[in-house]
């Protein structure tokens, strides 16, 4: 008899549901390749995926939502908690990242560079992506509250769950393209960074340690 909890591979309803998401956010990003974020409509992502706009709004609340959802951070939720329970919070938090994002394939990272590039030059993109970053910070406390046993209010999670947030933010404005290998090493040096203790202030570099 098959154990009950054993995940099972999702259902027909499911893979279909999965490949309209999945059609409809692909061709929304050709033609905002093509046309403009500007310049395409509601209409024209559900026409180009053969939907109707209703079956549009049942998956994306908005146009802006279309590049705004991020498929990754679930990913990255449960490969951190799937890290050992002795690595400390930010090196669970680095071994996990490194283990989502060497595991994307090539086209994977093509739309994840697509989405990170069309947030930085969309003004009304980055406008409520720079509001999405309490969310995040949430998101994360939940995660480091529950490898050190503190509760999500504690100021002192909260405080390293916007650190690290600020790292990512620190990374991505650095020259260069957006999601790419000097980005992800930018970002691993700045949690490293963060892991060490140091800071401007401290007169010591990671590194002399």
């Amino acid at each position: 008899m098959p154990n009950s909890s054993t995940e099972q591979p999702p259902g027909l309803r499911e893979r279909k549901k999965a490949r309209t998401r999945a059609a409809l956010r692909d061709h929304a990003m050709r033609l905002f390749r093509e046309q403009g974020y500007a310049a395409t409509t509601v209409d024209q992502i559900a026409e180009a995926a053969e939907v109707s706009q209703s079956t549009f709004f049942r998956y994306y609340p908005s146009k802006e939502a279309v590049v705004l959802t991020d498929d990754v951070d679930p990913l990255m939720v449960a490969a951190v908690r799937a890290q050992p329970p002795e690595l400390g919070p930010l090196a669970a938090i680095r071994a996990g990242m490194r283990s989502v994002f060497d595991a994307m394939t090539p086209e994977e990272w093509a739309r994840e560079r697509d989405r990170a590039e069309l947030i930085a030059t969309v003004p009304e993109l980055r406008a409520v992506a720079i509001q999405q970053y309490e969310v995040a910070i949430g998101l994360l406390s939940e995660v480091l509250a529950e490898r050190a046993g503190r509760s999500t209010g504690d100021f002192a999670v909260r405080a390293l769950a916007g650190a690290i947030i600020g790292v990512a933010i620190a990374a991505s404005n650095e020259p260069g393209p957006r999601l790419s290998k000097g980005f992800l090493a930018l970002l691993d040096e700045g949690l490293a960074h963060l892991e060490s203790g140091w800071f401007i202030g401290s007169g010591a570099d990671p590194s002399d340690r």
